[in-house]
């Protein structure tokens, strides 16, 4: 099975590692518009190999689709990054026409390609793809809600002092700093409501730390983070390519499912060899339900700004 990854920067190359490394596919094609860049990271990851052990294949290739045929999936990290300061929407202007020129040249070299989509202002660059290359609808994923998951996780065991295994927790709605709907009334440590071992005020401060987990790293580092991102998309990618039937909050197209319609947003989906093959309806409370319509307000907002 072949991978693509267009974007060889730090995302990029930490999506393409952490898939090497998981070593189920058979190849991972690394490109970039920059001469001989994915080239670069391409052979500086493959002198890892015998090191950490996979025999998946990594090729870098500057600009050229045609080396990307037959990928069964492919991720689309290219674009600008954020800048402390900027938000995911400030993003929008040069973004959309990145991605939809990478969209397309995926697809036509690769008719029955998966997309992931990475690239801020995810939800939107999302829909931008589904209005653009006329992939069916269980095709075209967004990346953000299993990232703000891991964070989530990653404060709720911060928070109780717990090891990260023994949480489970969920972000659903915008992948952005005002959008995202941490659902504390389903977390869980080994299956006990997270609010046994919390306050309500510290169970609040969880949420508000991880809906600017992304700002948060920006601000300290200087750029967007890129560990975490890459991670999350090679468990995304793994599910498919494995036919996992795992389960993933991912931003997919809503037809009527959470009372939302035309917008691609944050909700929990089934993952498997067909791509998202179930999107998954849970209870939510009066108060993420309004939260819920408020982020996909928000969204719709930021789609208002493509030109299609």
């Amino acid at each position: 099975m072949k991978v693509t990854v267009v974007g060889a920067g730090a995302v990029g190359a930490s999506c393409a590692e952490y898939i090497a490394i998981k070593n189920f596919a058979a190849e991972v094609v690394l490109l970039d518009i920059k001469e001989g860049y994915a080239e670069g990271k391409a052979m500086d990851l493959m002198q890892t190999a015998s090191l950490n052990g996979f025999d998946t294949k990594i090729t870098g290739v500057t600009d050229d689709y045609s080396k990307t045929a037959d990928s069964a999936i492919a991720v689309i990290t290219s674009g600008i990054p954020r800048k402390p300061g900027m938000t995911r929407e400030e993003l929008i202007g040069i973004n959309a026409g990145i991605v939809k020129t990478v969209a397309s040249n995926l697809v036509k070299y690769s008719p029955d390609v998966t997309l992931i989509v990475v690239s801020n202002p995810m939800d939107t660059m999302t829909y931008l793809v589904h209005k653009t290359t006329g992939l069916p609808k269980n095709k075209i994923i967004g990346m953000g809600g299993a990232l703000d998951s891991a964070r989530f996780k990653y404060r709720l065991a911060e928070a109780m002092e717990a090891p990260i295994s023994d949480i489970d927790g969920m972000v659903i709605g915008g992948h952005s700093d005002t959008g995202m709907v941490p659902l504390t009334s389903h977390a869980t440590r080994n299956s006990i409501k997270v609010s046994e071992f919390l306050s309500e005020d510290r169970l609040q401060q969880v949420a508000e730390d991880t809906k600017v987990g992304g700002a948060t790293l920006t601000k300290l580092l200087g750029t967007s983070a890129w560990y975490a991102p890459g991670a999350a998309v090679s468990g995304l990618v793994q599910a498919i390519a494995c036919d996992q039937k795992k389960l993933f909050p991912c931003s997919t197209l809503l037809e009527g499912e959470y009372d939302l319609d035309d917008i691609c947003i944050g909700v929990p989906v089934i993952l498997g060899r067909g791509g998202i093959e179930k999107i998954v309806t849970i209870p939510l409370s009066d108060a993420e339900k309004a939260k819920m319509q408020e982020s996909a307000e928000g969204v719709k907002k930021t789609n208002a700004l493509l030109e299609l």
